[in-house]
Order: C-alpha cells, then sequence, then structure tokens
C-alpha cells in the first residue's frame, strides 16, 4: 500500500489542466502605516516547489501567513486549482471556511514546531488530530495512518505515543511534516523549515522534504533565508526585500548570476 492508498479525492485533474495549483495575484498587506508586503504575484505548478527568499523583515513571512490565513492581507487574491476549479478567492474566506481549507487542501509547516503541533499530546495523537478533521473516523485505520506517516517521517514507532514536548527540535519539525501531509493536501507551505535545527538534522529534514515533494506531486512554497534550503528544494525561486519582490528566476540562475543589487548582496553573503 503506497502512503496516499486512503487519501481523500481532491479535484487534481484542474490542477494539472490549468497548469497551476496555487495563484497568487498582488498580494498586499499593510499593518497599519507599515507595508508587509506589496503585490506580490506567482503561481506554483503541481510537484512544483517554488521559494522564497530574504532577510528578515521582507515580507516573505508576510506572504506565506496570509496564504495560510493566519493573517489577513489587505489588498490581493489567491487561488487553489483543487478548489472549486480555482474559482475561490482564498484569501476572502473567513475563520471557519479557512479551518476547512487547512484540512483537505491547504498544510503549513512552521518555524516553530508549536505552531502547529499540539505539544501536549503524543505524535499519533497529532496526525491523528489532522485525520479526524478530515473525517476519518475509524479508529484502526487512523492509527494505521498514524503510524505509516510517522515511518515514513523517519519518527520510530516506539516512540508514537510519546507526548511531542519530550521531542528533540528535529522530531517535532518531522511529527509536523507528518501531521501536514496526513491527507495529502494539493499544496504545502513551508516557513523556515530548517531555523534552529543543527546543520545535520536540517539536512535529514531537508532531504526528507524533497523526497516527499517529488514522491507525492504536491506543489510547495518554500520561505527561507537560507539559499542553502532555497537551493536544495526549489527550482524558481523570488527575492523578497521591504516588502516588494526584487527579482525572479530560476534558482540556479539567480545563484550564478543575480541582476538585483540586493539579490547580490544576499548571494555574495551566502557564499562568503
Amino acid at each position: 500500500m503506497t502512503l496516499l492508498d486512503t487519501r481523500p479525492a481532491v479535484d487534481r485533474a484542474t490542477a494539472v489542466e490549468r497548469g497551476w495549483a496555487l495563484r497568487v495575484d498582488g498580494l498586499t498587506k499593510h499593518y497599519g502605516d507599515l507595508l508587509g508586503c506589496a503585490d506580490v504575484s506567482f503561481h506554483v505548478a503541481p510537484g512544483e516547489a517554488l521559494g522564497i527568499i530574504g532577510e528578515s523583515g521582507s515580507g516573505k513571512s508576510t506572504v506565506l501567513r496570509c496564504l495560510a490565513g493566519d493573517q489577513a492581507a489587505s489588498v490581493g487574491a489567491a487561488h487553489l486549482a483543487s478548489l472549486d476549479g480555482g474559482r475561490t478567492d482564498i484569501l476572502s474566506l473567513d475563520g471557519p471556511a479557512t479551518r476547512a481549507l487547512r484540512v483537505q487542501h491547504l498544510s503549513v509547516v512552521y518555524q516553530d514546531p508549536a505552531e502547529g503541533l499540539d505539544l501536549r499530546i503524543s505524535a499519533g495523537g497529532n496526525v491523528a488530530e489532522r485525520l479526524t478533521a478530515a473525517g476519518w473516523r475509524h479508529f484502526g485505520r487512523i492509527r494505521e495512518r498514524a503510524g505509516e506517516l510517522l515511518s515514513r517521517t523517519e519518527i520510530p514507532l516506539d516512540r508514537m505515543d510519546d507526548v511531542v514536548r519530550t521531542f528533540s527540535g528535529g522530531m517535532r519539525q518531522r511529527v509536523q511534516l507528518a501531521k501536514a501531509l496526513a491527507n495529502e493536501p494539493p499544496v504545502l507551505l513551508l516557513d523556515e523549515p530548517t531555523t534552529g535545527l543543527d546543520a545535520s538534522v536540517a539536512a535529514g529534514v531537508l532531504d526528507l522534504v524533497r523526497d516527499l515533494l517529488a514522491e507525492l506531486g504536491i506543489a510547495a512554497v518554500v520561505v527561507s533565508h537560507d539559499f542553502n534550503v532555497i537551493e536544495m528544494l526549489t527550482r524558481r525561486c523570488l527575492v523578497m526585500h521591504r516588502g516588494h519582490v526584487v527579482e525572479a528566476g530560476l534558482t540556479d540562475q539567480l545563484l550564478e548570476d543575480p541582476q538585483h543589487p540586493y539579490s547580490q548582496r544576499l548571494v555574495a553573503a551566502a557564499r562568503g
């Protein structure tokens, strides 16, 4: 049995027909007189990972949090091909509709696993929580599915019933990934997925994410300040500075020949 044999049905054919799984048009966010991000537009195809890179305060996490429904956008629209064939603007959804969206169509892996997990319950319980929200009711099937996902994300099954707060940072991040992938959402948002992790642990998490995205054909948006993360996971990327996209293109080309002065400084700093 594959990882996805029992997943809920979503309209993936529409995503393939349209050529995109997620489309964002003119996303803008103001915090009073302060600008979070301005006129951000992009699309991500099924099975593709798009990177958004920039320093702290560049606006990259604001974009992700608006898409996740954690913050309300000021202007703009975003569409998922799997939701009503792309007709619904997900930025306009209310709280209950956003929560439903994040059960079936979109998942988030946060920089701080405490935002995506309930640290008071077990690893298996966290995955079961997502499956139950998606309509799963058979305890045996839920537990079997949770075991499959935790095993796939390299959590020892003898830790499945351990409370997540007893886990290391790397293990928490892998549990969060298992929960996010529980019912294979068409779109996955990753916010600084390796920040705070030791280099060897971070490398393992990135390897796992890359393999799972390729295996499952999920569209992903990867937000990071680290070019190593963007280079490892993405084919295309946007560079953000002070809320604006200042450069966009293929990741390898941008790393080899950045055009904007800010991109040049970022690349130079990364190469140290």
